[in-house]
């Protein structure tokens, strides 16, 4: 079954395709420039790279490319929770040998959680013991 998964789900972006997914996510559609000067704010990056980065993203369908104007607009193909969802399903399954609950008794066990955290965790269990749909 997890094959079957894989081959439907979209490629797993890196640590610098992430970079640029927040940028397309909090901006909407934007041009090279655009996403070279959001991210040079916070990181060091030439603008080829982020270039070829999008490049290569548009190739492996993470991003989609509108050609129809001189400065192609670059978008993320999927939302930003659709994108989370699957890497955390990724996670689960390599790390955490496919266990929820595993994940997240480490995940609050390494970090601190706020009180609003904490009163949005009791809420979500909440909801799945009702049998409520997530």
């Amino acid at each position: 079954m997890g094959e079957k998964r894989k081959s439907h789900a979209a490629p797993r972006p890196t640590d610098a395709e992430l970079a640029i997914l927040r940028v397309l996510w909090s901006r909407g559609p934007s041009t090279v420039r655009d996403v070279h000067q959001a991210l040079s704010s916070s990181q060091e990056s030439g603008y080829t790279t982020v270039l070829k980065l999008l490049q290569i993203m548009t190739e492996k369908g993470i991003v989609l490319r509108d050609e129809s104007q001189r400065a192609h607009i670059y978008a993320a193909r999927l939302s930003q929770q659709r994108t989370q969802r699957q890497l955390l399903g990724d996670l689960v399954d390599r790390a955490f040998g496919g266990s929820s609950a595993k994940l997240v008794l480490h995940a609050l066990s390494d970090r601190p959680t706020s009180n609003e955290e904490l009163r949005d965790i009791r809420a979500l269990l909440d909801k799945i013991e009702k049998g409520e749909s997530q």
